[in-house]
């Protein structure tokens, strides 16, 4: 799986997501560019699972070091290495161990029930609560320090993908 020719955004206001982790999964996989495939990097503590579908953004550098990391809205979920073109609605603003490790909220575009929804106003508050609460948990348990600083609306987005996609591209 050579995720090199993909495009982070493949027209203005979306994302290709890559889905590492499906919903409601407490192993963490992690995608291995030296293989090509998605690996088994850890198993989460068992009273944490993930809220939604989690990955990254391809071709994109993040200040941790690491790909942009994604979450999208489904009503299933999918599996390790779905691509899925998505719809930025949000960024959860969190700093893990002291560096900045945002993430995108999203929507699927293939979801036509999910076609108005353009903010994180309109998901729900405890949601976005329980989403927040994950990141603190799960990192907790692994004696990581971690702080949430919130949730950004839909315009903080654009900038923040255009400074991991420049990132990526000035490690080329």
């Amino acid at each position: 799986m050579d995720l090199r020719p993909l495009l982070p955004s493949p027209s203005p206001g979306l994302v290709n997501l890559v889905v590492e982790i499906p919903a409601g999964s407490c192993n963490k996989y992690e995608y291995s560019a030296e293989a090509g495939i998605m690996a088994l990097d850890r198993v989460l503590h068992s009273s944490v699972k993930y809220p939604f579908d989690y990955g990254f953004v391809p071709n994109t550098l993040a200040e941790d070091g690491a790909p942009l990391d994604a979450m999208v809205i489904m009503q299933e979920p999918t599996f390790a290495g779905c691509l899925i073109k998505a719809r930025p609605i949000g960024v959860l603003d969190m700093h893990d161990s002291g560096a900045y490790d945002g993430k995108l909220l999203c929507v699927p575009v293939a979801d036509p029930r999910q076609r108005s929804i353009s903010s994180i106003r309109q998901i729900a508050p405890n949601q976005l609560e329980d989403v927040a609460e994950f990141f603190r948990t799960y990192k907790s348990l692994e004696g990581r320090v971690v702080v949430i600083d919130g949730w950004r609306d839909s315009e903080a987005v654009e900038p923040l993908l255009k400074d991991c996609i420049s990132a990526s591209n000035s490690k080329k």
